[in-house]
């Protein structure tokens, strides 16, 4: 298995049977207990027979439950060490969080997930979608809410370059720009979740009309991803207290600056003179120091 369990169980629990549910719940609840624990005091644990702890560790891709629990043991310890670099005791916001811990431990999970991200991205993918950026003629992005946020940021940085990149804030200019799209439009539909219908609809409207399709979302397995032409995962998790969806943002965002800076490279030759232009564009707007 590629990437960490924890994030990978999170992603499945939608598509588990009740009883896999009851043992991903379980885990996740205790995860140092799921390290040491056999199939029976794990399945005890969980209120469902030793047979679905089976299966749920099948459901991720491994041979059975052994190696799911080496893997798992191998995060455990690699979280530990992490928090115990990061200077913190354990990982979740609190209401009573001090400022100081409060902002530790914002930027261990925002660090983290950059890491998560970077490890996790699927290169071929992100080089499939590069070369199609790099060498068609326009880019169109989607995204509502937070997402809308990372859709606009990618679509800012790919006009500093000269590539002609179409964002909007507004689903239904969102829906146009789909509808315009053609053979050699990129369209880059963004969503943690992978089920927004008005994200989904224009991608799939981009993708009627011939454009190379590309889902950011969290879960691989969503709709989103099922409508695309090659899909980049965001491995974040919303926990307590990340009420601006920090942790999915970032990720996001990470994913949106490994596009750019691979479509850069590929227009190396054009760059210096893209990024001049605009410079010399926006400098007049700024005060003199």
């Amino acid at each position: 298995m590629k990437g960490d369990v924890l994030e990978a169980i999170r992603a499945i629990v939608p598509r588990l049977r009740p009883a896999e549910v009851q043992v991903a719940q379980a885990v996740l609840a205790d995860p140092p207990f799921a390290v040491t624990a056999t199939v029976s005091t794990l399945a005890e644990r969980a209120s469902v027979s030793q047979a679905s702890v089976v299966r749920f560790a099948k459901s991720l891709g491994f041979a059975g439950y052994p190696s799911f629990r080496v893997e798992l043991a191998q995060e455990v310890s690699r979280r530990a060490l992490e928090l115990e670099r990061s200077n913190i005791a354990e990982g979740e916001l609190n209401p009573s969080d001090s400022p100081a811990e409060m902002v530790a431990k914002v930027a261990f999970h925002e660090a983290r997930t950059i890491e998560q991200t970077g490890r996790m991205l699927d290169l071929d993918a992100l080089e499939r979608i590069a070369h199609a950026i790099a060498a068609g003629d326009r880019v169109v992005t989607f995204g509502v809410g937070a997402s809308g946020l990372a859709a606009a940021d990618l679509a800012q940085k790919l006009q500093r370059i000269g590539i002609m990149c179409l964002s909007s804030h507004d689903t239904h200019v969102q829906l146009v720009h789909a509808a315009l799209a053609d053979e050699r439009t990129t369209a880059i539909a963004f969503s943690f979740s992978g089920g927004t219908i008005d994200v989904l609809r224009a991608l799939e409207i981009a993708g009627g009309a011939g454009a190379f399709t590309v889902a950011i979302t969290n879960d691989t397995d969503s709709p989103l991803a099922a409508a695309a032409s090659a899909t980049l995962r965001t491995p974040a998790r919303e926990a307590t207290l990340r009420a601006a969806a920090l942790a999915s943002r970032m990720a996001q965002l990470a994913v949106a600056d490994f596009v750019f800076i691979r479509v850069a490279q590929l227009r190396y030759p054009d760059l210096d003179a893209a990024l001049s232009a605009t410079r010399a564009a926006v400098t007049p707007q700024h005060l003199a120091p």
